[in-house]
């Protein structure tokens, strides 16, 4: 007992960073429209602000787990949330698009060091058996930032300023430093393997220039032939860093990982299921103030059915896995999240906005069920010495697919507007975005039919595998 409590701290120590993350992000969703309109940009430009953010992590968490085992996971966590703090308070200074970008990607320099390498310390407190339940309580007041985020924007942003969505940031940051400090234990490796740093180059240089270029292009920006060569070197540098992992032992992004099947499947399968989710915070805030006609407090209250979902949802989410294993209840959320986002395509201005919440509810409650089911059984199979790549390579394309989903749904508006000649960004426009991000999330459900029955079995306790195993054998007459 005394072990678990002590997980479970460091559980929501660790939470209460990815907190800060997860208000930051919600909030700025929420006030994208009224950043727009103050800086003179348009709307649809203007979601460079929240994909900035993810070119930064990108660019460094994968060599978040390499400088936890170097310096300590403790120094790594004290050293990032200071340095997101004094960003965010860049952010909130910003006058120009391209400021607020610059401020923004550093910020998720503080990002790409935090929450990998507060996960990866958690990984290493708890057995495999505790895992589940761990996350659950590693995410519960982590919901609390989705809950909190549009609300506290809508009403900030409306009262006060967008800047102040910003400044929010201090207070959580200076209390998730005291818990770092007070209950985060300073792991470090004994012998880290040597530090991979042309490989670090080669990574996070092309993520960055992929997703800088897929940002020009889901915005139609102009030149094209800019987004075409940016596109061009990222993957040039990717290429080169697929060549130069093959002659290393220990690569910053170890694509080797992918030979467990659990792992793997995670990782793929959740990368069309965090598309999806990564297009919610930009469409839903848009659709309803400028295609809806809602203020910013009143686009807040109505997402604010969406956490509300994922909060209830941990209620019985343990239970759920034990009884029906990871398998079919990704199968079945997968299928559940492509429902809701065809669902929400279908709203109309003029309809009541009471059922528009209902289904936000659920939909917060299936994506809370898949990201428990993802963040957990990717670990489920993996040694203890393999940790530290596995949290880097998850981390870095977690959050990869997050800005995809923004590109991806910026595209589809973007592309929808030309099609139709739309002066103005209209709601059909928005709904094409759900539509092209929803079909993009079920096709995790065949992935996760690729999975054994079995899958993850020693996380999630599924009953009906725990007593196959626990059956005596027969004897042989």
């Amino acid at each position: 007992m005394p072990v678990l409590r002590q997980s479970r701290i460091i559980a929501l120590t660790v939470s209460s960073l990815l907190l800060m993350e997860q208000i930051d992000g919600t909030i700025l969703a929420t006030a994208l429209p009224s950043i727009a309109q103050s800086l003179g940009v348009d709307p649809v430009s203007a979601s460079v602000a929240l994909t900035s953010y993810i070119v930064g992590l990108a660019i460094f968490i994968p060599v978040s787990g390499a400088l936890a085992d170097r310096l300590g996971s403790r120094t790594v966590l004290l050293a990032a949330v200071s340095f997101f703090i004094v960003c965010s308070m860049i952010c909130g200074q910003a006058d120009s698009l391209p400021v607020l970008a610059a401020g923004r990607m550093a910020q998720g320099i503080g990002g790409a060091l935090m929450v990998p390498v507060g996960r990866l310390v958690l990984l290493r407190s708890v057995a495999k058996a505790e895992l589940l339940g761990t996350m659950m309580w590693m995410m519960l007041p982590a919901t609390l930032g989705p809950m909190l985020g549009p609300v506290a924007g809508g009403f900030i942003t409306t009262a006060l300023s967008w800047r102040w969505t910003f400044y929010i940031n201090v207070p959580v940051g200076l209390l998730g430093l005291f818990l770092t400090w007070r209950y985060i234990p300073q792991i470090r490796e004994k012998r880290s393997a040597p530090f991979d740093a042309k490989g670090a180059v080669l990574a996070g240089g092309g993520l960055a220039l992929l997703s800088m270029g897929a940002e020009m292009i889901s915005h139609n920006a102009r030149p094209y032939s800019l987004s075409m060569a940016l596109l061009a070197a990222g993957a040039g540098l990717f290429f080169g860093y697929f060549r130069h992992m093959r002659g290393i032992e220990n690569p910053v992004l170890d694509f080797r990982l992918m030979d467990v099947p659990t792992f793997r499947q995670s990782v793929l399968g959740g990368a069309f299921s965090r598309i999806a989710v990564g297009a919610l915070p930009f469409l839903l805030p848009s659709l309803l103030q400028l295609g809806f006609g809602l203020n910013a407090a009143q686009s807040g209250l109505v997402t604010f059915a969406a956490p509300i979902g994922a909060l209830g949802s941990r209620l019985f989410a343990t239970r759920m896995f034990r009884r029906f294993g990871f398998r079919n209840v990704m199968m079945a959320t997968g299928f559940s999240a492509f429902v809701t986002f065809a669902t929400i395509s279908a709203f109309r201005p003029g309809w009541p906005v009471e059922l528009l919440t209902v289904v936000l509810a659920f939909s917060g409650a299936i994506q809370a069920l898949q990201f428990s089911a993802y963040n957990s059984i990717a670990y489920a199979d993996l040694p203890e010495n393999r940790m530290s790549a596995a949290t880097s390579f998850y981390s870095t394309f977690q959050q990869v697919m997050l800005s995809a989903g923004i590109c991806f749904a910026a595209l589809a508006v973007t592309v929808s507007r030309a099609i139709f000649g739309h002066a103005q960004v209209t709601v059909a426009d928005f709904d094409a975005g759900f539509l092209v991000t929803g079909v993009i999330s079920l096709l995790a459900v065949p992935m996760a039919a690729m999975l054994a029955p079995d899958a993850g079995v020693s996380v999630s306790g599924h009953a009906r595998f725990q007593k196959v195993e626990q059956a005596p054998e027969k004897k042989v007459a």
